[in-house]
């Protein structure tokens, strides 16, 4: 990516191929530490765990790792990585992943309980007081995350933000990191197993979901049909004659279009599983509470205070 972003020209690279993905490995970036070091301490965290004889359940450890960080990582360090600013529909599929994907794996990693259940007394604390900061409260509230989530590509896209990305590694970078952080912020409340403030029920959840949908069919529909090329010349600049940037930006515009809806139907079936699991449990405690009642009734014993577990 260096490379790439830092000239125009012919890139040199060969026409992209399912090949590509698994030829042009790029290890050595800020992302790639982030995600050995988040790993690393996931995994230790969980070893932790297990040396003191408790139970974490192995889905979250293979969502949060092989899903969450796994599909950051297959377009971050691989061929999707090195052609990310030579084709617009191979950076869409980064920008879908980043977004979207990987922090629906992470949030269902629950990695904040994974820490609340590992740290010392001392730490733990502090981070239950970040969690419950005014700031944190902000952010995570589903409302603002929604419109952060939503606006992001729309600035992206429509302003001179996207070709600086193609000009500046540094810039390239943060939008990458920026991407993760605001999937999180928004998936997190609405699909996340961390205790986090603002946690909306589950119909206000689906509803923001619902409400997503449309605006990446937008979004989508607009760059197909845009005469205008997203970052300007760099593309008819790279001088490839195996690519056509106007055709590419279509395809792009349909990944987004028909990405997200996917997307979208796929978390919005992983709520309606939580919130289906969720009225499971509250009729066995309701249940739980009335065999308690009716035993307590039988025997003359005073009524037990109520199950609040």
């Amino acid at each position: 990516m260096p490379l790439l972003a830092a000239s125009s020209g012919d890139t040199g690279l060969p026409p992209f191929s399912p090949a590509a993905i698994f030829t042009e490995f790029n290890p050595v970036s800020l992302i790639a530490l982030g995600l050995v070091v988040s790993a690393a301490l996931y995994l230790y965290g969980v070893w932790r765990l297990r040396q003191r004889g408790d139970h974490w359940p192995g889905g979250r450890t293979a969502a949060f790792v092989a899903g969450g960080l796994g599909s950051i990582a297959a377009v971050s360090v691989t061929g999707i990585e090195a052609y990310d600013t030579t084709l617009i529909s191979v950076h869409m599929v980064q920008h879908m992943v980043l977004s979207m994907v990987g922090p629906i794996f992470l949030a269902l990693g629950a990695p904040t309980t994974l820490a609340l259940r590992v740290l010392d007394k001392k730490p733990r604390k502090v981070l239950l007081k970040l969690l419950h900061s005014r700031y944190v409260r902000v952010l995570t509230f589903p409302l603002v995350a929604f419109g952060i989530f939503i606006a992001n590509p729309f600035v992206l896209y429509f302003t001179g933000a996207y070709r600086l990305t193609l000009e500046h590694v540094w810039f390239h970078e943060f939008i990458h990191l920026h991407f993760i952080v605001t999937g999180c912020l928004f998936f997190w409340p609405l699909l996340g197993l961390d205790p986090l403030p603002n946690r909306w029920p589950y119909p206000g959840r689906a509803l923001l979901m619902v409400l997503s949908v449309p605006f990446h069919t937008v979004l989508g529909l607009t760059i197909m049909q845009s005469k205008e090329l997203l970052g300007g010349d760099w593309y008819p600049n790279l001088g490839l004659t195996w690519m056509d940037p106007h055709a590419d930006q279509v395809t792009a515009g349909g990944i987004l279009w028909a990405g997200g809806e996917i997307v979208s139907v796929t978390m919005l079936g992983i709520l309606v599983v939580q919130w289906v699991r969720q009225s499971e449990r509250e009729a066995k405690r309701i249940d739980r509470a009335l065999d308690r009642e009716e035993a307590a009734a039988a025997a003359g014993a005073p009524r037990p205070e109520p199950d609040t577990q």
